[in-house]
């Protein structure tokens, strides 16, 4: 239903695009409580889905330095912080896990400012 309704939604802006460089970047940490909720709820969905071919996901420990040629409005503070990053700069981000609906509607609202 998340995917279709990101689907119906691109259609109705006029676009529909994979958004070539699109990343879904997940900052965690080891021990973190939501990180593990995130995995059990979403994690072995994720890339089946439309959003995860769209922004496949690639984690990232909160504690190492951010890779060469992503741009980020401001390092990510607690765990998990998602990012989604488009040609290595930030499009939008969601900072920790409000649970799995809110996440997928949350997610859904950041790749719509994807470029076509």
């Amino acid at each position: 239903m998340k995917s279709i309704l990101f689907a119906v939604l691109l259609c109705f802006n006029g676009t529909v695009s994979l958004a070539q460089g699109a990343q879904l970047l997940m900052f965690e940490q080891d021990g973190c409580h939501w990180c593990e909720i995130w995995n059990d709820q979403i994690s072995e969905t994720y890339p089946k889905t439309f959003e995860g071919r769209t922004a496949p996901l690639k984690r990232i420990d909160i504690h190492a330095n951010i890779p060469n040629g992503i741009v980020l409005v401001s390092n990510p503070q607690f765990t998990p912080t998602f990012i989604v990053i488009n040609a290595g700069e930030e499009i939008g981000r969601i900072e920790g896990y409000p649970g799995e609906d809110f996440f997928w509607g949350l997610l859904n609202e950041i790749l719509l400012d994807l470029p076509d």
